[in-house]
């Protein structure tokens, strides 16, 4: 054990010793204080460099990763040098990697230290994804938001903030911050909460919406993309193409292609960029293979994320579609009999396993999975493997042509946190790895 690991270790314990001595709203104060001090400091130890930084941010529940791929494409492809902190990748002027850190908002040093890297090369813009928590925690204050865009909202992290009311609340932060430039969804069921927010810049909104500033006119969906025609700010008309499938990915670049708008970004450059957006790991993640069904790997984690993500998987699948999932441990406790319903209605067959129970026990977590499941009638199509390889393995044996296999929660992460340590976990390569076991010569990676 390190000196970091033992100065964690008294942290957490005066944590502790702290909220139990003091009643609940003195120990709130505490922490606000602490947090709100240890930003400032940290962020003069690194030379304040966020504040001459032209920072885009996106918050929602959903979407975040893809619209800030979509939006980084589109403005490289513009011309201009970027920096991006995304939950699935990290980017300073096209030198990009993973994130491995399992977290969209990283540590305040991390997050400072990614703001001085991107200050240091110069970069014309920063998109960063933005929670709830991140705002909430004030891991963000002195962060100058040029523009801020909302892309939807649903249930999720109630366990943080115990009524959905809360959790808006902690979204509207962002744009308390005075943002020059706010992109709203229009067709989402908390677009008029978001909207009554005054901004002292611009604002557009987007959608379906006969009255959305960008209005989606037309789409094509496909198994390996979409079609998508937009009028822009009622004059505009543009015709986009992207590799990425999905509905939701619809309203993902155009949450893209209306902030560029509003940036001045030319159309031609909007529409470059967004088809120049191939992939993104762990997010429709389509695992090559020679057999005679799909894989798809994704980060879906929601109710919502993985209704969409079936409902566009539908769209290719001739026959069944055998959902592997779980939960993560603590967390929005909530949502997990609710997940086991939607499996329910968009699932042929389900395979409920473990993902990260953290500090959880895992039998809990799959338990309510399974509530949800009976309670909605799918418990004949429907089994329990604990074991995270074993389920997948399970899935990919009963696969037959034309099925896809869909396992969902982890996407593009490398590890997983189990009883509070990190295991070298990444779902992809365990498909292959299975698969080039049953078959090493027409399964090789």
């Amino acid at each position: 054990r390190g000196c970091g690991d033992i100065i964690k270790d008294m942290k957490d314990n005066l944590v502790k010793a702290t909220r139990k001595v003091l009643p609940k709203s003195a120990v709130g104060a505490l922490e606000k204080g602490y947090r709100k001090s240890r930003v400032k400091l940290v962020s003069a130890r690194y030379g304040n460099p966020a504040k001459d930084l032209r920072v885009l941010a996106i918050t929602g529940t959903n979407g975040k990763t893809t619209t800030a791929c979509y939006l980084n494409e589109i403005l490289k492809e513009a011309g201009k040098k970027t920096a991006m902190f995304t939950t699935a990748l990290i980017e300073i002027d096209g030198d990009k990697k993973l994130n491995d850190k399992n977290a969209t908002v990283a540590l305040t040093a991390e997050m400072q230290a990614f703001f001085k890297e991107a200050k240091e090369a110069a970069v014309d813009f920063v998109i960063i994804e933005v929670t709830s928590h991140a705002l909430d925690q004030h891991k963000l204050d002195g962060v100058p938001i040029e523009a801020a865009i909302m892309t939807n909202l649903t249930q999720d992290h109630l366990d943080y903030h115990h009524t959905m009311e809360n959790y808006a609340a902690a979204k509207a932060k962002l744009f308390s911050k005075n943002p020059k430039i706010v992109v709203l969804n229009h067709d989402d069921k908390w677009f008029e909460y978001f909207d009554e927010i005054g901004t002292p810049g611009e604002k557009m909104t987007y959608g379906t919406n006969k009255e959305a500033e960008t209005r989606i006119t037309g789409v094509k969906l496909y198994k390996k993309g979409s079609e998508v025609s937009l009028e822009i700010d009622h004059q505009n008309n543009l015709d986009l193409a992207t590799s990425l499938p999905g509905k939701y990915n619809v309203y993902n670049l155009t949450a893209a292609a209306t902030l560029a708008y509003l940036l001045h970004v030319d159309l031609g450059s909007i529409r470059e960029g967004v088809a120049n957006l191939e992939s993104i790991p762990g997010r429709f993640e389509i695992i090559e293979t020679v057999q005679p069904y799909e894989v798809v790997v994704d980060y879906a984690h929601t109710e919502d994320a993985i209704a969409q993500l079936l409902q566009a998987i539908r769209q290719f699948t001739k026959n069944r579609i055998i959902l592997v999932f779980g939960a993560t441990g603590d967390r929005d406790k909530l949502k997990r009999p609710i997940m086991g319903e939607v499996a329910v209605k968009y699932a042929d067959r389900i395979v409920v396993t473990d993902e990260e129970s953290y500090n959880e026990d895992p039998q809990k977590i799959r338990k309510a999975i399974l509530e949800g499941i009976s309670g909605a009638g799918g418990s004949a199509k429907s089994e329990e493997i604990a074991d995270r390889r074993d389920a997948i393995a399970k899935a990919l044996s009963i696969a037959k042509g034309g099925d896809t296999v869909v396992i969902t929660g982890m996407g593009h992460e490398v590890f997983r946190i189990v009883k509070g340590k990190r295991l070298p976990w990444n779902d992809g390569d365990v498909v292959r790895e299975i698969l080039s076991a049953q078959n090493p010569i027409k399964n090789k990676k």
